[in-house]
């Protein structure tokens, strides 16, 4: 009887393992996928925007987007502690964050913009290892640049949507925690815009 417990265990931890580590494998390629994707539409988008032939104006927002393999951007945000160039969508999606970070709600601007992405590690992995006075810059599709400093990094709980829209912020970045247990804030304040 015991053997037979024991057997029972020990399978069922080797499949707990299995499926562990295929999840493990799962995300690396989600995250794989993620920064090369948000690479070649940054790029494209860059080259695309030098004839301007592809802005528009969004219906919704009244502002100038761009138009590339039949997605919508607002700008390209930086984050300069970690190097990254990253597009933003105008609108968010589960299928959009997949590809790059989004606009969640506000706009430029009016001072009140908040962008959501994965916590892909090209896309906003790392949003927790920002610190006060970090710079981070924004760049509309129509190239004026805003330049932001970090005010502060915070976790809330992943339904706090009012404590994440609240405040007088110019600008914040949001994703979740690994596992989603928790949202990581970054709130920042405009110093200048070109």
């Amino acid at each position: 009887m015991r053997s037979e417990i024991g057997t029972v265990l020990m399978m069922t931890g080797a499949v707990l393992l299995a499926a562990a580590l295929t999840l493990y494998a799962y995300n690396r390629v989600e995250n794989w996928h993620a920064g090369n994707e948000v690479s070649r539409i940054e790029e494209e988008l860059e080259t695309a925007l030098e004839v301007s032939s592809i802005l528009s104006t969004d219906e919704e927002t009244e502002e100038t987007v761009a138009e590339l393999d039949g997605n919508t951007y607002i700008g390209i945000l930086s984050i300069e502690r970690f190097g990254l160039e990253l597009p933003v969508m105008v609108s968010w999606s589960y299928a959009n964050l997949k590809l790059a970070p989004c606009r969640y709600s506000g706009r430029v601007v009016t001072d009140d913009l908040v962008i959501c992405g994965h916590n892909y590690e090209r896309h906003f992995g790392k949003l927790s290892g920002l610190e006060a006075g970090d710079l981070v810059t924004f760049t509309t599709v129509t190239g004026y640049l805003y330049t932001y400093e970090v005010t502060e990094v915070i976790t809330i709980e992943p339904t706090a949507v009012d404590e994440l829209l609240s405040g007088d912020w110019d600008l914040s970045l949001f994703t979740c925690t690994y596992g989603g247990q928790a949202r990581v804030v970054v709130r920042l304040s405009r110093t200048e815009a070109d």
